[in-house]
């Protein structure tokens, strides 16, 4: 590790509060570590590899709706031995990473896994293998089936040499993850899963998604990263600005890839230094290609632990939250889960939201969760987000009284925002996230109405749309949005881009008439305002699951995918449609504009789905 990393982070007492200070180039000063709870576990390398893996797969059994949540850090340091491998799965609402200016500065021998479940007919799969990542750590991978997996006849577990599992579905990104080896995304089997975000990682040897014959992943999303290469093809794999990708091929695989992406930004990553704690915020790219774990000052800034607001569930409320922030504080949330009586509201520019371990804002009454006022350069990560019944909007970005609000080189960003309407609780909104400010960046956000758990039902767990976007110049990248009863995502703003973009239909319409748009059948998943003239999305995958109402004997249509004007500046490439399973389908791809697909008409496109279709480009 380079001293020279750490020196910029160190700032002295007397200015902790002023924003926007030169700061001096001390040597690091030791601190008391902070308190951030009973839900946090810090190693170091001097801890014995058996006691990381007890502790670890100790946590790795929660349920899907567990209320516990984990947090796990490495200190800088080598962690395991090819004769004693870090080696365990990772469960629900449990984040890793590693503490270091670099990944490289954590490096575990072994394997930080997560596998498919088995099912009853023999069949694999990882639908529901939510809320889990790793971040910022190195992985020499050497990887074994542990648990009651080890005693099953076929063990998930199992790996070839030099290979990590991850198989996923959505909300369990990997993020400057160094992998010296090979990822498998998929399983010893084939297993089916849905997909999720990797950034600013690097993968050595081969990525294996699975699905050119048979189940597999999907869809994934990379961006700003460098493999080795890629095997494996679905209905919708995205790469933008990813070193050694496949190309594109809509032919079979599903592949769309970008040489660069436009607009991005990393999300916020805890550090130490010497016992010294701080929070480093990568600044905005443009046209990135490749990973940049840099942490000098041209790419980012640090932000000492004495400057934020460590909150726990339980001690603090909305009140105390807000008076932190009002004051010039920073807000890091320790895992748990907040039942706040107001919303979380961020009124200075410049402000960083970061949660750890899945940290869940579950505000009662109705209320929002989140509220950032007209001000620039907010930064919002990791935060999981439960609504209760009656919220109108449960993340508002800007008030609306002015959408031109936002800094192009400074973007507000939200990263690895998650949101259920149901599932954990009963729970209802009219729209889960509304940007109501210019220039923002979304990063891996999941807008979930739930189809299972708690208060699900037509009726209960209401829900319009999940996203609104009022702004202009804003991305989203990794943007996944299901089940909402109206539109999916409703695009207001002018020249919005969106790169990757995965949604299901509700699965529950009872009948056709209880679900319709006027008078067309059903709803556009991602509709486009008739007045935006300018508009680009690319890698699209849409899809139908209609249980209610086949079971009822009508099964329901969507009359299309995408509702958008028929203008030159209103771009859709890579679009897929699909039936999963049952009945119905959906009549176009943008507008009444490409193939149908219906349950009725299988044709076998992407593997292990009923039917489905695909438009190249829009206009044509």
């Amino acid at each position: 590790m380079r001293a020279s990393r750490w020196k910029a982070w160190v700032v002295p007492l007397a200015v902790l509060a002023t924003a926007g200070v030169a700061v001096p180039n001390l040597p690091a000063r030791a601190a008391t570590a902070p308190d951030f709870g009973p839900n946090v576990k810090i190693f170091d390398p001097g801890t014995p590899v058996a006691d990381i893996n007890a502790y670890l797969r100790g946590i790795s059994a929660e349920p899907e709706f567990s209320t516990d949540r984990h947090a796990v850090y490495f200190k800088p340091g080598a962690y395991g031995s090819a004769t004693g491998i870090v080696n365990s799965e990772v469960g629900y609402y449990t984040s890793i990473a590693g503490l270091g200016a670099s990944p490289t500065d954590v490096r575990i021998t072994g394997a930080l896994h997560s596998e498919p479940r088995q099912n009853a007919d023999g069949s694999s799969d990882g639908l529901t293998n939510f809320y889990r990542s790793l971040a910022n750590l190195s992985i020499d991978p050497i990887q074994r089936p542990v648990g009651a997996d080890a005693e099953r006849t076929r063990p998930e577990g199992v790996a070839p040499p030099r290979t990590m599992r991850w198989a996923t579905s959505q909300a369990s990104s990997l993020r400057r993850v160094d992998i010296r080896g090979d990822l498998d995304l998929n399983g010893a089997y084939g297993a089916t899963l849905f997909g999720t975000t990797m950034a600013d990682s690097r993968i050595s040897g081969t990525v294996d998604s699975g699905g050119n014959a048979g189940p597999g992943q999907a869809q994934y999303h990379v961006r700003d990263s460098q493999i080795g290469g890629w095997t494996g093809g679905s209905a919708n794999l995205v790469f933008s600005g990813v070193k050694g990708a496949p190309a594109s091929d809509l032919t079979g695989r599903g592949i769309t890839t970008l040489a660069t992406t436009p607009t991005s930004r990393p999300a916020p990553f805890l550090t130490v230094h010497e016992d010294t704690y701080a929070v480093f915020v990568p600044k905005a790219r443009t046209n990135a290609s490749g990973v940049n774990w840099a942490t000098d000052a041209t790419a980012g800034t640090g932000i000492p632990i004495a400057r934020f607001h460590i909150a726990k569930p339980g001690a603090d409320t909305a009140a105390t939250i807000n008076r932190a922030l009002a004051s010039g504080k920073h807000l890091l949330l320790t895992p748990g889960v907040y039942r706040l009586d107001g919303p979380i509201t961020v009124t200075r520019p410049d402000t960083v939201v970061m949660g750890m371990g899945y940290a869940t804002l579950a505000p009662t009454g109705g209320r929002a969760a989140i509220e950032i006022g007209d001000v620039k350069n907010v930064v919002v990560a990791s935060v999981l987000v439960d609504a209760s019944p009656g919220t109108d909007v449960l993340v508002k970005v800007g008030t609306g009284a002015d959408v031109n609000i936002g800094d192009a080189t400074s973007p507000t960003t939200l990263s690895d925002l998650f949101v259920r309407v149901g599932g954990a609780q009963a729970g209802s909104a009219r729209i889960s996230v509304q940007v109501n400010q210019s220039r923002v960046v979304l990063d891996d956000n999941w807008l979930w109405r739930a189809d299972h758990g708690a208060g699900v039902g037509w009726t209960s767990n209401t829900s319009d749309t999940g996203l609104e976007v009022n702004g202009t110049d804003v991305t989203a990248l990794g943007l996944f949005v299901e089940h909402h009863q109206k539109n999916q995502v409703v695009w207001n703003g002018e020249r919005g881009r969106t790169i990757f973009y995965q949604s299901e239909f509700p699965y529950d319409p009872p009948n056709q008439a209880a679900w319709r748009d006027g008078t067309k059948e059903g709803y556009a998943s991602y509709r486009v305002a008739p007045g935006v003239t300018t508009h680009a999305a690319t890698g699209t995958a849409i899809y139908t699951l209609f249980t209610d109402s086949t079971f009822a004997g009508a099964p329901a249509h969507a009359w299309t995918t995408v509702e958008a004007p028929q203008r030159a500046g209103v771009r859709f490439t890579s679009l897929t449609s699909a039936v999963i399973a049952l009945g119905g389908g959906i009549r176009g791809i943008v507008n009444t504009t490409g193939a149908a697909v219906d349950a009725t008409r299988p044709n076998q496109v992407v593997p292990g789905f009923t039917a489905a279709a695909r438009l190249a480009s829009y206009p044509r």
